[in-house]
């Protein structure tokens, strides 16, 4: 978890390749879902095409599919998800259906002043025109609205772990794995 430009996707990519585990992003499961044109692929089209966010029902769904496919047996990252209280829930039960629990949750911190130009750099870098600067605030303030809540509760279940997103990556792979020794003994 942590906000949008704090390196979720970057470390989550890293994190997988050190313990042999399978990353698994919610923008991935959207991808692959709508390009394989399954229904949940195609209703969270009809939202995507107009603006909208993809439902929460649909997110799930989605998810739940992922989690019960064989690759991810061994273990899994998630990247974006979940992202308010009711994915929780949600996340909560699919792990109970499958006779799982959460090893922990890593939280990447950063300052917003940060985060703003690492963005601001993606999007000069990648040409992405969705990561205008009002676009870039209104997401950390979602984060910080709907999302940030989140790792409270999991800090009250003694599974989050915080760790400082800034930094060369792999110093940051390294605070993470520390971080996680510790949390998992």
């Amino acid at each position: 978890m942590g906000p949008q430009g704090a390196g979720k996707g970057t470390q989550a990519a890293r994190l997988a390749e050190v313990f042999g585990i399978v990353p698994i992003s919610t923008g991935d499961i959207f991808r692959a879902n709508i390009a394989g044109k399954t229904e949940l692929g195609q209703t969270a089209q009809e939202y995507t095409n107009k603006g909208e966010l993809v439902p929460d029902e649909v997110t799930n769904a989605m998810v739940r599919d992922r989690l019960g496919q064989a690759d991810v047996k061994n273990g899994f990252i998630l990247d974006g998800y979940p992202r308010n209280a009711a994915q929780v829930t949600e996340l909560d039960q699919i792990l109970a259906d499958l006779g799982w629990e959460l090893d922990g949750v890593i939280e990447l911190t950063a300052d917003r002043d940060e985060l703003l130009a690492r963005i601001a750099r993606r999007a000069e870098q990648e040409g992405r025109e969705d990561d205008t600067e009002e676009a870039i605030a209104r997401r950390l303030d979602i984060y910080a609205e709907q999302t940030a809540p989140l790792t409270a509760a999991y800090g009250e279940r003694n599974l989050l772990v915080r760790v400082d997103g800034l930094g060369e990556i792999s110093d940051v792979t390294d605070r993470i794995v520390a971080s996680l020794a510790t949390q998992l003994g």
